[in-house]
């Protein structure tokens, strides 16, 4: 049976997206327009909206239902 590996991560989910999104708007940018810039700019949108989410639903003012 194989074991998965555990990571202990140093910086927090929102800090991992967003310098991800950051290397992948610096990649994007060295790139002409076409498929694969459009590809990398749609990745980076969707790693900030995540750490939004992720941000929103950590927040305080975030209730779970009595």
């Amino acid at each position: 049976m194989q074991h998965r590996r555990r990571i202990k991560h140093t910086k927090s989910l929102e800090e991992r997206l967003a310098e991800e999104a950051k290397e992948l708007r610096a990649t994007a940018a060295t790139l002409p327009p076409g498929y694969e810039r459009e590809a990398l700019l749609r990745r980076a949108r969707q790693d900030e909206t995540a750490a939004h989410v992720t941000e929103w639903l950590n927040s305080p003012g975030l209730r779970p239902p009595t």
